[in-house]
């Protein structure tokens, strides 16, 4: 609970998937209503029912991973900040001694 009141953890990734899941729906309502009331306006409604049938989800997609990207680049740079401050609190060995030469 503390690291999601201190913004540790994220919960925008989440709120992106179900953006995804809206948005995709949104594009097969779309684009089945602009082909099945597309006959209305002529033919260009059926043929844009099918391009947002088909292109719909995936530039839905596409934005949704690049709102991802954001969230994958802040987690990896934490955990090189983290693996940092373990590697400066661990003092470093000792060098070794030199043998003696005979």
């Amino acid at each position: 609970m503390s690291d999601f009141l201190s913004f540790r953890t994220m919960i925008t990734p989440v709120i992106i998937q179900i953006i995804f899941w809206v948005g995709v729906v949104l594009c097969i309502l779309f684009g089945v209503g602009a082909i099945f009331f597309g006959t209305q306006y002529g033919e260009g409604g059926i043929v844009w029912g099918i391009l947002v049938l088909i292109f719909g989800p995936v530039l839905v997609r596409i934005y949704c991973e690049i709102l991802i990207i954001f969230f994958r680049i802040n987690e990896t740079l934490t955990e090189i900040k983290h693996t940092l401050e373990e590697r400066r609190a661990t003092p470093a060995p000792a060098p070794p001694s030199p043998s003696p030469q005979a």
